[in-house]
């Protein structure tokens, strides 16, 4: 099995676990709402996360662009059709998935309500945490999404100035 082979079927044994985590979780404690447990979970994603773009981040550059970036890289590199997109007439970032395999795991599971929800928690705690450790403004907004019947993910970014 091939390098790439290998990454594929991790990327699906971590995929699968989360939504056995899911499960356990709820059946272990039936009375919590499924979307604050997903956003819990998302968020403790988000702070490994942004601990790892802080690595990366240069603090005296444009930080849109880095995190546009660092965004696409880490999704291609689990598998998912990502791609940088010109920035906005205003210089914002842009970010684009085609595809998700994360898309298509919440539609199997039902749990397509979920799917938004938990990747816009985990952008939006990971910005948080770099903004508090640089002390910037980053913000971000999702414009469409394929759980919203999109035809893509498409996210805008950009650097408020205070």
């Amino acid at each position: 099995m091939d390098d790439k082979k290998k990454l594929e079927v991790l990327s699906n044994i971590n995929r699968a676990a989360h939504f056995e985590w899911r499960r356990t979780v709820l059946a272990l404690c039936p009375d919590l709402d499924p979307i604050e447990v997903i956003k819990k979970y998302w968020e403790e994603v988000a702070k490994d996360t942004a601990q790892f773009y802080l690595t990366k981040i240069d603090p005296d550059h444009d930080l849109a662009p880095q995190f546009a970036s660092l965004f696409v890289s880490s999704s291609v590199v689990m598998g998912e059709d990502a791609e940088l997109l010109e920035p906005t007439p205003e210089g914002h970032s842009r970010a684009r998935h085609n595809d998700c395999p994360w898309y298509h795991w919440h539609q199997r599971e039902n749990l397509l309500n979920e799917d938004q929800v938990g990747c816009d928690h985990w952008l939006a705690v990971t910005i948080e945490e770099i903004n508090r450790a640089l002390g910037r403004s980053l913000r971000f907004e999702t414009e469409t999404s394929l759980p919203a019947g999109g035809g893509c993910c498409l996210r805008r970014f950009w650097e408020e100035k205070t």
